[in-house]
């Protein structure tokens, strides 16, 4: 049976916590206070129908890393792991991020999703290749599979020493840019979106929202200590 399934990008609109993580940061990690982080993630399940027991959360470490989950795996979150791949309709699964690109995949006729966190260094090593690798394992089929790339640093404004933005462009070919200032960039959507192309993913929906410029989303980049916002994905 064809899985129905749902995505969402969050803002920092729409919380509790004080700045600098104003207001709806989901981040347990950035500094943010434990309560003020709960409530905003109990806020965002309220918002979409869920229950906040449901999610499953990382413990993103920019690695490559991918794990198959499900309802075994609530509570604390996934250790060293920067993409979750499930069966399970029962769980919801969740990237968090400031810049780097939150990439939420389904086939919803094998009832796989999956969430990736892919920021420079993770995609540079093969994050979405790998979570796609791994969704085909479960019967996932790339011709069927649909990708979202949220909101992220835009090439216009993600700055890199020519060296490392080069390096990101050889193993991730079309990230290479130069931005509105004239210097070295990637683009790590644009060049996420060329990978999903080879490995002959469907269909390819890309936020066009840049972190950096968005007032409306945390962006580490443009503020340094800040919150991090989501890409959830779920299916019933």
């Amino acid at each position: 049976m064809t899985m129905l399934v749902h995505t969402h990008f969050t803002t920092r609109l729409g919380g509790v916590s004080q700045p600098p993580y104003d207001s709806l940061n989901l981040g347990a990690h950035v500094g943010d206070d434990p309560d003020a982080v709960r409530e905003n993630r109990a806020r965002v399940a309220t918002q979409l129908n869920l229950d906040p027991a449901r999610f499953i959360w990382m413990d993103q470490v920019h690695s490559a890393t991918v794990r198959v989950v499900n309802a075994a795996d609530l509570g604390a979150p996934i250790s060293a792991t920067d993409a979750v791949v499930t069966t399970d309709p029962t769980v919801v699964l969740t990237v968090m991020v400031a810049d780097c690109v939150p990439v939420l995949l389904y086939d919803a006729d094998a009832g796989v999703i999956a969430a990736a966190h892919a920021g420079r260094t993770g995609a540079r090593n093969g994050v979405v290749s790998n979570t796609v690798a791994t969704m085909v394992e479960l019967g996932a089929n790339p011709d069927n599979m649909t990708a979202h790339l949220g909101p992220a640093a835009s090439g216009r404004r993600y700055e890199l020493p020519r060296e490392m933005a080069e390096d990101v462009e050889e193993h991730l070919p079309g990230s290479l840019t130069r931005t509105d200032q004239g210097t070295w960039g990637s683009d790590v959507r644009a060049g996420l979106a060329r990978q999903l192309t080879t490995l002959g993913v469907g269909n390819i929906v890309m936020d066009p929202r840049c972190t950096i410029e968005d007032s409306n989303l945390f962006s580490y980049r443009r503020d340094g200590k800040t919150g991090r916002q989501a890409g959830i994905i779920w299916g019933e």
